[in-house]
This record gives C-alpha cells, structure tokens and sequence, in this order.
C-alpha cells in the first residue's frame, strides 16, 4: 500500500512504535515528515534513519543543531514550524501524536488539507472537537481514531449504523491503583503512578490512566469523534486490556474489538485505512486467556471521570478547561508540589469557575485553555 506519511510528535511513544510500523508496512509507506517538541537528537536520528525531507522542532532553541546534523533535509522551529511542516509536505497521512494541546493547530492543518489523519492526540478532539469535525467533513478529511478504545469502537460501528446505536463501551484496565483505598492513593508518587500494569506509554498519559482523567477525556473524544449523547457513552473496567471497546446496537447485538494490549495494531490499522496490512502487534493467545473481567469504575475513588460526563454533557470550551487543568495539575504532580488526588481536586474547581461559551471560536477555546493553567497555579 502506497502511504506518504507525517508523524507529528515522532520522538514521543507513540511516534517511536508508528516508525516501526512504517518499517514494517514495507516500500510503499514513506516517511515525509518528521517533528519532535525538544528531543533534537532523537529526531535527527529519526530523519537520517527514514531519510525524512521534512523536520520541524518545536523548541526554536533546537534549531541549529537540528539543521546541521540534517544536511540534506528541510528544518522548520517552532509552534508554526509544525504547522508548516504539515502545510508543504507531500503527504496523504499525517499522525497526529503530539501530547497535549500543543498539537492542536498543525493537526488542524492537516486536516484544512483534507488529509487522512490518524488522531492519537485525543487532545485536539477535547479542546476543538466541535471545530474540527465539521472542517474535516467539510475539507473531505478522513479520521481515524487511534487511541485503542475508539480505534475499537470505530471498526465495531463497521457492523451497522450510527444511527442503531444504543450505547458504546469504552474500557478501562483501571490503571495501577484500582484496588487501592482513598487513604493509599493520598499518599501515591509520581514513580508509583507511573507503573501501568498493562500498557507501555508516556508519563503523561500514564498517570491520566492512574487517575481516570484519560477515561474522562476519551468520553469527550468520543462524543465528538461519533456524535453520542455522554448518555450513550459507558464505561467498564476491564484489568485483562483485551476487549478494547464494545458498541451495543438497538437490537441487543453488542459487537468487540479485541486483541492484545499493543499501540502498534490501531497505529497500523490508521495508517493503513481502508485496508488491513498483515504487520502490526503481535497476535492474541486465546490459550493464555483464563478469563475477562468487567466491572463499573468507583466515583468515590476516581472522580475524574465524573468531570469528563460534566464537560461532556456542557460541550463548548468545557472540555478545553478540564484538559489544560488537568495538564497542568499533572505537571505539578511530577513535580512533587502537589498530591495524587489533588490532580482531580484542581481540576473540578477549575471546571466549576469556568463561564461555558457554548460555541467558541478557535481564539476562545486557546483563552481557556490559558485561563485554566493560570488559574490551577492560582488555586495552588
């Protein structure tokens, strides 16, 4: 399969498991792009490795370095850097995978190009997903989920309608500390909340997977990503990660998508859309499996998730608040300035301070994405 492919975020996890799918897809999938935040080293690796004509780092300070260790390719810097990148390449596909609001204007470049776009930055769909689904239906833009819970929920909706569906059901492996009490997660660090029983990730979405908040925003994702009621949006813990989401139909049918907990399979699937290739994560061992395990998240224990319903029923610049609060209370974290469970606490007043704008124009959605930050410093 023929494939001209951009990696927004190439230095981060996901981008360092999209290059080995791309390596395994064969020659038809070229590299034509590449961007990292600050890991400057890493990505001129990345360029010289794929042979990559495009680079952009977002930190200007990395420019030069950048520049002189890739000779023979174009170096961009910058915030706008990025967005020039996804401006002029020669790409059909661009992979979205930058963490946090960061990448936000470039995969919305991507899409004004009317480009098949695989969203791993669930991010851009919380804070500007009711500005960047219309543009998408509008440019001729494909989607593509890659976050594995809606990657899952977007191929079981390949069994019937949008409009049969009774509710979908996003899962949860219930991150490190679902069997802990209140009074042990008072006392969890930063190096406990990164220790993910099932899933190799980032730091940051790691501890959003320890407090639930990466459940609470997939809520808002989804709700944009299919046009769901936060109704018909549920959520199930489920330790073993094997069923990845479940779609119920008006019939009764419910229809999974399941398979080992590995980032490359949906990567692959995104890249490869339409089609199925035969690379990707390694296959599931049934003989292995003694059970599957379903069970509803405690609201006592991970409030986030209740803050993801809220934003989610109140829509607008809701979810751009709940995101950049809980960005910067997660910094904070791991910094050690704050607790665990002061990660949520911050991130509901945030929220309950927040005017709503129901339909916020792009400018709005980044005032509120500022607002919240300084406001989560302002209530330390």
């Amino acid at each position: 399969m023929e494939r001209r492919i951009v990696i927004l975020g190439s230095t981060g996890s996901i981008g360092r498991a999209a290059l080995e799918v791309v390596e395994g897809l064969g020659p038809g999938a070229r590299i034509v792009g590449l961007t990292a935040r600050d890991n400057g080293q890493l990505l001129a690796e990345q360029v010289r490795r794929t042979g990559a004509p495009l680079a952009a780092i977002a930190d200007e300070r990395g420019y030069d370095a950048l520049r002189r260790a890739c000779p023979g390719t174009r170096v961009m810097a910058g915030p706008e850097g990025l967005v020039e990148l996804v401006r002029s390449a020669d790409a059909d596909f661009v992979l979205a995978a930058i963490v946090g609001a960061a990448g936000l204007a470039a995969t919305l470049a991507a899409v004004e190009r009317g480009l098949a776009v695989g969203v791993a930055n669930k991010e851009s769909l919380v804070v500007a997903g009711a500005i960047l689904m219309p543009l998408a239906r509008q440019r001729g833009a494909t989607i593509i989920p890659v976050d594995s819970e809606h990657s899952a929920v977007f191929q079981c909706l390949s069994a019937g309608r949008l409009s049969e569906v009774r509710k979908i059901y996003l899962t949860a492996s219930g991150g490190p500390f679902r069997t802990w009490s209140a009074a042990q997660m008072a006392e969890v660090t930063p190096a406990d909340a990164l220790r993910h029983p099932t899933w190799s990730m980032g730091p940051k979405i790691t501890i959003d997977s320890a407090t639930m908040m990466n459940k609470a925003l997939e809520v808002i994702e989804a709700r944009h990503l299919f046009g769901l009621a936060a109704e018909q949006i549920d959520v199930l813990v489920h330790p073993q990660s094997i069923v990845h989401s479940m779609v119920e139909y008006c019939d009764g049918s419910i229809i999974a998508q399941m398979g080992t907990p590995d980032m490359k399979t949906p990567i692959q699937y995104a890249m490869t859309y339409p089609q199925r290739g035969a690379a990707g994560g390694a296959a599931l061992d049934w003989k292995a499996v003694r059970a599957l395990e379903f069970e509803p998240p405690d609201p006592e224990r991970f409030p986030a998730l209740r803050l993801g319903y809220e934003a989610a029923r109140l829509g607008g610049s809701s979810g751009a608040v709940l995101n950049a609060a809980n960005e910067r209370a997660v910094d904070l974290f791991r910094e050690r300035r704050i607790g665990f469970l002061d990660i949520a606490r911050l991130s509901e007043r945030v929220l309950s301070r927040h005017r709503c704008i129901a339909e916020p124009t792009l400018e709005q959605l980044l005032e509120s994405d500022r607002w919240a930050r300084m406001e989560v410093d302002a209530c330390c």
